[in-house]
């Protein structure tokens, strides 16, 4: 992202500040400050947001952080008295208020226009006035109240101003501002008019219904381009703790439309001759093919990311599928030279970064990278940024269990498994969610409980090898040696090559204790 303001531009993917076109030498730190509040100028920021996202949750002084404001001020030309870029709001924290344009640093993608910060999500979701050809983009209408809803009539405008500004945060989704998408509102709208009023494919609408202590919410999505519904969902709470259930919905329909969308877009993509299929089409029947865990579908995969790429070079995602399949290939050992599959996907994940360093998906597989090298730590950093960046994204948060499971922490792991399973039951990586809730109770002794899960595991839809060899490991330490046995076989006759080494490899316990009891089971079922 470019974002303009007065002579400058804040260029995000390069890490530069220019003005008139010059490039201004600033501190990494200060440039880390500016583009954070540059990001959410629609409001205020305070002290400790900006301590936990520019500084990582360091403790540091006020003299330090009002020295980076200082520099960062002197880098726009402003001071303190003036505060013509960035406000000190006393007391609270710091507001970016000058009006910015905001572009995308790729050909052929018009700029978007001038907005001020005075509109949550107007930000992102202005990218309703691009061109939209070959990327998803939705409108989020105000949710209709079925009957009289007394004092929660405002969760009917609450609950879809919260999904725009969370949705606003997907990098890869174009969201159209509330000012926009609120003026249409009421029963009986026709949706592929609405889809051309605000220019984008997907709709989302819905009610909210109060019933004595009950509250129903009913949310559809709708393909502008030919009216079909998409997706339906109802969810249901008690309106005693309003707040909760507003939130566990909130997030429910996030992480379903992030699974719904994509979907859908392969499903459209399918139904198009193939020689004419544009770099969105082609990343989207990848990732149809990524997540079968075979040479086959890799390599099915690869040549479409590879097509995504070469029709849009600037797709990060596409760089990003491409990281997963790298990595994919030495997780599994299907090359016989797995250092090159670790370092292809991390430099593949690295240019996805250098296009889109807020991407999600992007920085999970930079985070995923370093797995196979036992480097959890570094792991977990990019992991742990992932789910800052977008807390609903469920693999992210899956991914981040994994990690801290094997690092040592199974009781944190434990309850991010059970989020990220909670979010999205219909992942495709639904599977290694369930291995890892098997790994925190390996860890910790609880042997039984861990062979319960590794069972389900092992037996979910899409699990790979590796996870029947889990479920060998577990059944063997809760000394149940027929069904120990059985996956052993399966491992043996799946993957032949299978053994000990490619196990610790995809899964570099750090607690030695439990390290050694899943060796010598290992070693006693033959591995």
């Amino acid at each position: 992202m470019i974002y303009r303001f007065g002579p400058f531009e804040l260029d995000v993917a390069r890490v530069e500040l220019r003005a008139d076109g010059q490039p201004r030498p600033v501190e990494p730190q200060v440039f880390a400050l500016l583009a954070f509040l540059v990001e959410h100028r629609e409001r205020m920021v305070s002290r400790d947001e900006i301590l936990e996202k520019v500084w990582d949750g360091r403790v540091v002084s006020d003299s330090a952080l009002a020295s980076r404001i200082k520099s960062a001020r002197k880098a726009l030309g402003d001071d303190g008295t003036a505060q013509r870029f960035i406000r000190t709001v006393h007391g609270q924290g710091f507001r970016f208020v000058a009006g910015v344009r905001v572009e995308r640093d790729a050909p052929g993608v018009v700029a978007l226009p001038d907005i001020t910060p005075t509109e949550p999500g107007a930000a992102a979701s202005a990218g309703a006035q691009a061109d939209l050809s070959s990327r998803p983009s939705i409108a989020v209408l105000p949710f209709q109240p079925v009957g009289d809803l007394g004092r929660f009539v405002a969760i009917g405008e609450a609950l879809p101003h919260e999904l725009i500004t969370e949705l606003a945060r997907l990098r890869w989704l174009f969201v159209t501002a509330r000012g926009s998408s609120f003026r249409l509102q009421g029963a009986g709208l026709d949706l592929t008019e609405t889809g051309r009023v605000l220019n984008v494919h997907y709709v989302l609408t819905g009610t909210v219904e109060v019933a004595g202590r009950g509250m129903v919410v009913t949310v559809e999505l709708a393909d502008t381009r030919d009216g079909g519904l998409v997706w339906a969902e109802r969810y249901t709470g008690t309106v005693d703790d309003v707040h909760a259930v507003r939130a566990e919905i909130r997030a429910k329909i996030l992480t379903a439309l992030e699974i719904q969308i994509q979907l859908h877009e392969a499903s459209q993509a399918r139904l198009t001759v193939t020689e004419n299929l544009d770099a969105w089409s082609a990343y989207h029947l990848g990732l149809q093919h990524m997540y079968r865990f075979n040479r086959k579908d890799n390599a099915a995969a690869a040549a479409l990311f590879g097509r995504a790429v070469a029709q849009d070079p600037g797709f990060a995602r596409a760089h990003a599928g491409l990281s997963f399949l790298h990595f994919q290939s030495a997780f599994m050992h299907q090359t016989d030279d797995v250092a090159s599959e670790i370092a292809l996907a991390r430099s593949c994940a690295q240019r996805g970064l250098d296009l889109d360093p807020l991407d999600p998906f992007v920085n999970f597989t930079m985070g995923r990278s370093f797995w196979l090298e036992g480097d959890l730590e570094r792991g977990l950093a990019w992991l742990e940024r992932t789910t800052s960046l977008s807390p609903n994204f469920a693999q992210g948060i899956y991914a981040r269990a994994w990690t801290e499971s094997l690092a040592g922490s199974a009781l944190a792991a434990r309850g991010h498994a059970d989020l990220a399973m909670r979010l999205s039951p219909l992942d495709p990586l639904y599977y290694a969610m369930l291995g890892t809730r098997a790994f925190t109770h390996m860890a910790v002794g609880e042997d039984a409980e861990a062979a319960a899960w590794a069972e389900r595991a092992a037996r979910s839809p899409g699990a790979h090898v590796l996870i029947a060899m889990i479920a060998a490991v577990a059944h063997s330490l809760n000394g149940d040696s027929v069904l120990a046995e059985r996956w052993a076989a399966n491992v043996r006759e799946r993957g032949p090559h299978m053994g000990r080494a490619d196990f610790f490899r995809a899964f570099p316990m750090k607690p030695e204790p439990m390290r050694s009891r899943v060796a010598a089971a290992l070693e006693k079922l033959g591995f």
